[in-house]
C-alpha cells in the first residue's frame, strides 16, 4: 500500500490488485484496510479462476464481499447499512476510473 497522496490532504494512496488508486475519505487507515481486503478478495478470485480480465475479478470479488456483507448485515442491519454505503461508494468510484482508463486506452489505440 501507498502512503498518503501528496499535496492532497484527505486523499491516500493505496494500490489493489497492482493498480494505484487516488481515493479521499475521513479515515485514511479505514480506506487502507478496506484496500487491502479488496485486493486480497480479489487475488483470491482470481487464483481461483481462468479470467485475467481485471474488471471480471473485480465484479466476481464484489459479489463475494456483498455476501459477505449480507451475512453482516442480518447480524446488525445498521452497521451493514453503513458498510454496504461505503462499499458502494468506493466500487463506484474504482468502475468509473476503470472505465475512463479503458476509454482513454482506446482513443491512444493506432487504427
Amino acid at each position: 500500500m501507498a502512503d498518503e497522496t501528496h499535496g492532497k490532504p484527505g486523499y491516500v494512496t493505496v494500490e489493489i490488485y497492482d493498480q494505484l488508486y487516488h481515493l479521499s475519505g475521513q479515515d485514511p487507515d479505514h480506506i487502507r484496510d478496506l484496500a487491502a481486503r479488496v485486493d486480497t478478495k480479489m487475488r483470491a478470485v482470481a487464483a481461483l479462476g481462468h479470467t485475467a480480465d481485471s474488471l471480471r475479478v473485480a465484479v466476481l470479488a464484489a459479489l463475494n464481499l456483498a455476501d459477505e456483507l449480507a451475512q453482516a448485515r442480518s447480524a446488525d442491519p445498521r452497521l451493514g447499512r453503513e458498510r454496504a454505503a461505503n462499499l458502494r461508494v468506493l466500487l463506484d468510484g474504482v468502475l468509473d476510473e476503470e472505465q475512463q482508463d479503458s476509454q482513454s486506452a482506446q482513443s491512444n489505440d493506432p487504427v
